[in-house]
């Protein structure tokens, strides 16, 4: 074993293992940072490079575009409030309004850290652990994944502002949103209106673009005329020691919420994401801070995401099942290299898997170098005047939301969301609780049908199942605890004006 560890780990420092995994978190960072082109299209654009080169330095090549874009994500998500990928709709939150604040350079590299450390600690869990944790992870069946999903949606509570009514209300509304389109169950249309585009239901990212990226171009525009010297202020780019070990613990503990949720086949990125940062809400101090510029906010939500990229290929190297989009890309570059994944893939190919392993640590070490450079990169777009930058913003979301699925449609989507993100918040409504409707939605509703079909109409199921029954009463408590904590502090609270969250 430790032969192979070690031969593994030499054959990671060949020249052209080296040039390709610089390539790919290059790529994947572009990639990740423009809105609507995301890891899973840059995956998927750099497979047909994989078909001449070595089944280790061709999943290398992929899982380096796979571990930069999820990171890139967080670029635009914090500089320009339109999430690269869904897995950085967390990120957006907090990460925008310190860029706001002039902290853009603390905010990109606390992302940074936060990703590096998260990816590391997912990479050495696959290593460690993997099929145990892929064997325990196939416990997991529908009323479980709607029971993950219910937990997630109670993040509603504590991201509603004053008025939690007002919350669960865009929540709501969210959920009816992602119910548009072909039934799943049924296979029939609703709430369609025979339109042949909205049978495919509503893409994520004009959604996401629209409520974060075109309300607050809004916003911008109607002062973007006047002399705002403090407007794109970069200062504090250098993120101090003694900041990220500060909030080492956050970071560890989001890192294994992403690893947990990764490992689950069918999950994603955006739901790690929004749980790690459920749970630091939580747990955190001041958490009057998040949703105002909290860096704890963008170190939960950027920890999660990025650990799940080590822990989607659990499912996938040991049980041959695909963790998510991008996982199943590598499924088929797997075995366009006459690779099955499965058990016999680690008796057959061990020098390949553990190479593909190790290799995925180097892929974070590398990922951190060139983050450092693209940081100073991107960070330029603050020193752009407002009445510049705006068109140019403008014009990335278009391109943006028509890259998704090539039709306008998608675009006329981001703008109708994008008055939404407008014109809520106006009137006291919050967009956080929305969002999270829509990307949880769609678990929560396969999931819950699903388990009504297995158990024949039994609600027991959801309690009689140990893990479910766990997660539902973590919902519970969750939902309930903002709800009843004014009473145990013996403050009554007051209905008036909502604090937006995004504002």
């Amino acid at each position: 074993m430790a032969d192979l560890l070690m031969n593994s780990f030499v054959s990671i420092f060949q020249l052209d293992n080296i040039l390709f995994i610089f390539l790919g978190v290059a790529t994947g960072i572009i990639f990740g940072s423009l809105p609507g082109l995301t890891a899973t299209v840059g995956v998927a654009l750099m497979l047909p490079l994989t078909f001449g080169l070595p089944p280790t330095t061709g999943m290398l090549l992929l899982l380096a575009v796979y571990c930069g874009g999820i990171y890139g994500g967080s670029i635009s998500a914090i500089l320009i409030s339109a999430p690269g990928t869904p897995a950085s709709a967390a990120t957006v939150l907090d990460g925008y309004h310190l860029a706001k604040q002039g902290k853009a350079g603390i905010a990109l590299r606390m992302a940074l850290f936060a990703s590096v450390t998260a990816g590391i600690f997912s990479a050495l869990i696959l290593l460690m652990i993997g099929p145990q944790i892929a064997r325990f992870a196939l416990n997991f069946g529908p009323a479980e994944f709607f029971a993950l999903a219910l937990f997630g949606l109670t993040m509603i509570a504590s991201v509603s502002g004053k008025s939690i009514i007002k919350g669960v209300i865009m929540g709501f509304l969210g959920l009816y949103v992602s119910t548009i389109g072909i039934d799943p169950i049924d296979g029939i249309p609703r709430v369609s209106f025979n339109n042949q585009y909205l049978m495919g239901g509503i893409s994520l990212i004009p959604a996401l673009v629209g409520l974060f990226a075109i309300s607050e171009i809004m916003k911008r525009a109607q002062t973007a005329h006047l002399p705002r010297d403090e407007q794109n202020k970069y200062e504090d780019a250098k993120l101090p020691f003694s900041t990220a070990k500060k909030y080492i613990k956050t970071i560890l503990k989001s890192s294994g919420i992403g690893t947990f949720v990764g490992s689950i086949p069918g999950t994603g990125a955006a739901i790690a994401s929004f749980l790690s940062y459920n749970e630091a809400h939580r747990s955190a101090e001041n958490k009057k801070a998040f949703g105002k510029g909290s860096v704890e906010g963008v170190a939960a939500a950027e920890a999660g995401n990025n650990g799940v990229t080590g822990a989607t290929l659990i499912p996938l190297l040991t049980l041959g099942i695909p963790g998510d989009t991008v996982t199943a890309v590598m499924l088929g570059a797997l075995m366009m290299q006459g690779l099955t994944p499965g058990p016999q893939l680690f008796t057959d190919y061990p020098e390949v898997v553990y190479s593909i392993m190790i290799g995925l640590l180097f892929v974070n070490i590398v990922l951190f170098i060139q983050g450092q450079w693209a940081i100073r990169l991107f960070v330029k777009v603050t020193a752009v005047p407002v009445n510049v930058l705006l068109p140019i913003l403008l014009s990335l979301c278009f391109i943006g939301a028509y890259g998704v699925n090539n039709t306008l449609f998608d675009v006329k989507l981001m703008m109708v969301f994008g008055l939404i993100g407008y014109f809520m918040p106006k009137l006291g409504f919050p967009i956080t609780p929305m969002l999270l409707g829509i990307v949880l939605g769609p678990i929560a509703e396969n999931s819950f049908r699903q388990a009504l079909l297995l158990s024949g109409g039994n609600w027991m199921i959801f309690l009689t199942k140990p893990i479910a029954a766990i997660f539902i009463l973590l919902a519970v408590f969750s939902f309930l605890l903002p709800l009843l904590k004014p009473y145990f502090t013996n403050k009554v609270p007051i209905e008036g004006e909502e604090e937006d969250v995004l504002k």
